[in-house]
């Protein structure tokens, strides 16, 4: 009996040791993380003090996605032999220039993909990569400081594919106005007199007009993140069948040694593209700027992320 009690008197008092041992643990953490806390937080004012000081801030960061694939005598499916692959790379790049009086800001922004489907037993199909995501833009942004938050600027910004139908259609904003700086990170172009330039072979789609350009960028670094958000619309004064309206947004985690995680995603709206693909890629000729079926076009990338 006394050893019974032994043994319960011990484990009572290991018990009641290890309960307080926990709690000045968590104790410690609790405190380890709000030091961390402050440290991050003096460290992201400090990084604030840098960006504000004049002089070139240079940078570029994107995202790689990659899914490839081989199967042979898989009877499960039914394509067996089958050779598929699809490819995404993007760059986010900048090279802003803030001095007293005046800035120059300018970035590009580039999606490329590649998809292939290849039926190992069909001899007549294409067995290559075929491009698929096709996204280039550029732009620059020049401004004379009336105040700390607001200057007039003059905009230039061309936006186009590459990899085919290189500059059909292309489109180059130039527009004059005022920009809107609230935050060190946020950018706002506001450009009541801007004329959209449209370069293609389909004129009787495709129509250069005058209109405002509306442009919002927020890029920013904190720690191992990076995030760019761009908004770049126009509209036309002549028709609103010749507006547009494209917005991407940048993601990236940085892991280790400038690789992470990343994601893009963007969304455009085009009824001249709309039309282009109705009538010259589907063969619907009859369709017109009144019937045309404008969807909303999307994409999306994930993948591993780098950053320079």
């Amino acid at each position: 009996m006394k050893k019974i009690v032994l043994t319960l008197a011990l484990a009572f008092v290991a018990t009641v040791g290890f309960s307080q041992t926990e709690e000045e643990l968590k104790g410690q953490l609790s405190a380890a993380n709000d030091s961390i806390a402050a440290i991050q937080g003096r460290a992201d004012a400090i990084q604030g003090a840098i960006d504000a000081l004049p002089g070139w801030k240079l940078g570029a960061f994107g995202t790689i996605g990659a899914n490839l694939s081989s199967f042979n005598n898989w009877y499960g499916q039914g394509t067996p032999d089958l050779a598929s692959g699809n490819i995404g790379v993007t760059v986010n790049a900048f090279a802003n220039l803030n001095e007293e009086k005046f800035f120059w800001r300018n970035t590009g922004n580039i999606n490329l993909g590649w998809v292939k489907f290849d039926d190992k037993n069909d001899d007549t199909d294409d067995d290559s990569f075929k491009q698929g995501t096709d996204v280039f833009n550029i732009s620059s942004l020049y401004g004379r400081k009336l105040s700390e938050k607001w200057a007039i600027s003059g905009l230039g910004e061309y936006r186009t594919t590459i990899l085919n139908n290189f500059n059909d259609p292309g489109y180059l904003d130039l527009g004059v106005g005022a920009t809107w700086t609230p935050i060190t990170d946020l950018v706002v172009v506001i450009h009541p007199l801007n004329y959209n330039f449209v370069f293609s072979d389909n004129d009787a789609i495709f129509e250069s007009s005058l209109g405002a350009k509306i442009v919002a960028d927020y890029t920013r670094q904190i720690g191992a993140v990076n995030f760019k958000s761009n908004l770049s619309m126009f509209q036309s004064y002549e028709s609103g069948d010749l507006s547009n309206i494209t917005w991407i947004n940048s993601f990236g985690y940085t892991l280790w040694n400038g690789i992470g995680l990343g994601f893009e995603f963007g969304l455009r709206d085009n009824k001249q593209e709309a039309l282009n693909y109705a009538v010259n890629t589907l063969g619907e000729t009859a369709t017109t700027f009144d019937t045309v079926d404008n969807k909303l076009q999307t994409y999306f990338l994930v993948g591993l992320n780098y950053s320079l």
